[in-house]
């Protein structure tokens, strides 16, 4: 989780929202990523979603079933779903999304019965400084007038 803390701290360096996702096999890092939804002008360019497109490039494979993902925040609907697609194995998140998520909270989008796959989820990991990250680049945006 210190790898995709950091990933979320170079992200808000670049302006962007401060999530940061890295992606494990056997012990061996594939991939990081930070949000480079403004930098990319891509608003599917989640950390989750940059993350997960490196690895299967990587690994030249659309699946990564013995793979774990790290991410400072809980995914949304959209990461929820390439999460499921890839068939990662284990999920660990930081931070609670109580708007946007979409795993323990809102559509909770592992419990339906439409996700053909869902990953071991395990939530809170590294929740005090993802969550302290992400306050504070919001309140330094309010402060500026964004």
């Amino acid at each position: 989780m210190d790898l995709a803390l950091d990933e979320a701290r170079m992200a808000a360096e670049r302006g962007e929202i401060p999530v940061g996702a890295v992606l494990v096999r056997h012990d061996v890092v594939l991939a990081t990523a930070g949000n480079e939804t403004i930098l990319d002008s891509d608003p599917t360019a989640h950390a989750e979603i940059v993350a997960i497109r490196r690895a299967c490039a990587a690994l030249a494979s659309q699946r990564l079933p013995d793979c774990d993902l790290y991410v400072t925040l809980e995914p949304c609907a959209m990461c929820a779903a390439a999460i499921s697609f890839a068939r990662i194995r284990r999920l660990y998140f930081g931070a609670w999304d109580e708007k946007g998520g979409a795993v323990e909270n809102g559509p909770r989008f592992f419990a339906q019965p439409t996700c053909h796959h869902a990953p071991e989820v395990y939530s809170g990991i590294g929740a005090t400084p993802s969550g302290a990250l992400l306050k504070r680049f919001f309140r330094d945006r309010r402060s500026q007038g964004e």
